[in-house]
């Protein structure tokens, strides 16, 4: 087995490896990693569903989709990520509990009671501190899970505290745990980095084959092509999500109020309604056949608009109050 040495906290970077792994290396893989604040979400999920829009766009959180399926999560450098990817039978790829049974091996060894429990979760005391998701690919899986060790639990809960009332669509919703730092358990102080030393070192102990390596020159170049590509594009992270209608009220005292539905398929606005309260010089039809057909994305949104005068349409109204009425 490979264990391969992961440096970048770049979130785009780190996803794109994985896929890169995946597709690239013929022998069975293991890896640690961590991401600067970041939200990840399911592959089979509507982004915008998923995250708290204002949260992130104030604190510049990269938003980025993975390849397996499961609910959003958040990291940040107080979260670690384990990642196994290897070569098997179809029939027998999709395993949880064996790619998380290391995982429990390390906590009980330094006195932690955690537990597998439903679907894909590991738990401490009920809580939940590790969710699990697996992708195949031809005749190979990629395994990989969260393990919250010092996350900032606040940042996490207000990052993923989307409004429910916003979307309809099929997406698959993530669905909310009560959750532990495993840092909280711990009989004497360890730093994540500690820990994932420990953990190397268990699987070591367990596949006494494996070599450590670390990706060439070539494999970062590889990799930086995927990001741009796919990793840190619009389509991926937004434009991929399902079929979703969109519905928000907003109001203002100078306006009035104003509600914004809107039909969105493969991230483009097909149909979009716009009703209220408020006065307008020129008909807001107007800005409605400007954002049909567009994508549903703040910057492409924002670059369509500047070519109106807002008041007109919405007395009293700027452009940023009309863009958050549309996420």
């Amino acid at each position: 087995m490979l264990i391969i040495k992961r440096h970048n906290t770049d979130p785009y970077f780190n996803l794109a490896t994985e896929e890169y792994v995946l597709k690239n290396f013929d022998e069975n893989s293991f890896m640690l990693w961590r991401n600067a604040p970041a939200i990840i979400v399911g592959k089979h999920q509507n982004t915008l569903a998923e995250i708290n829009v204002d949260y992130v766009k104030k604190n510049n959180i990269p938003v980025v989709r993975r390849l397996s399926g499961g609910g959003a999560v958040f990291h940040d450098l107080g979260n670690l990520n384990f990642t196994f990817i290897q070569t098997g039978r179809q029939e027998t790829l999709i395993d949880f509990r064996k790619y998380t049974e290391p995982i429990l091996e390390v906590l009980q060894k330094i006195g932690i009671d955690a537990k597998f429990e439903g679907r894909n979760d590991l738990t401490i005391g009920g809580r939940k501190f590790s969710g699990n998701a697996e992708h195949i690919w031809k005749n190979r899986v990629l395994h990989h899970g969260t393990l919250l060790f010092s996350s900032h639990m606040p940042n996490l809960a207000e990052a993923l505290n989307a409004d429910p009332l916003k979307f309809e669509g099929k997406a698959i919703k993530s669905v909310r745990s009560r959750v532990t730092n495993i840092s909280e358990h711990l009989k004497e102080k360890l730093e994540v980095t500690d820990f994932a030393s420990l953990i190397q070192d268990h699987i070591i102990e367990k596949h006494p084959e494996s070599r450590i390596v670390e990706l060439s020159e070539q494999d970062h170049k590889n990799i930086y092509e995927l990001v741009l590509s796919k990793y840190n594009t619009w389509e991926w992270n937004f434009g991929y999500s399902p079929n979703y209608n969109f519905r928000k009220l907003i109001r203002t005292e100078k306006t009035g109020t104003i509600e914004f539905d809107l039909d969105v398929h493969n991230g483009i606005i097909l149909h979009i309604k716009i009703f209220g309260d408020y006065f307008s010089k020129f008909d807001t039809e107007d800005i409605e056949t400007a954002l049909t057909g567009i994508a549903h994305s703040e910057k492409v949104i924002r670059e369509k608009l500047s070519a109106f005068i807002i008041e007109d349409y919405f007395a009293g109204l700027t452009l940023d109050e009309l863009l958050e009425g549309l996420f």
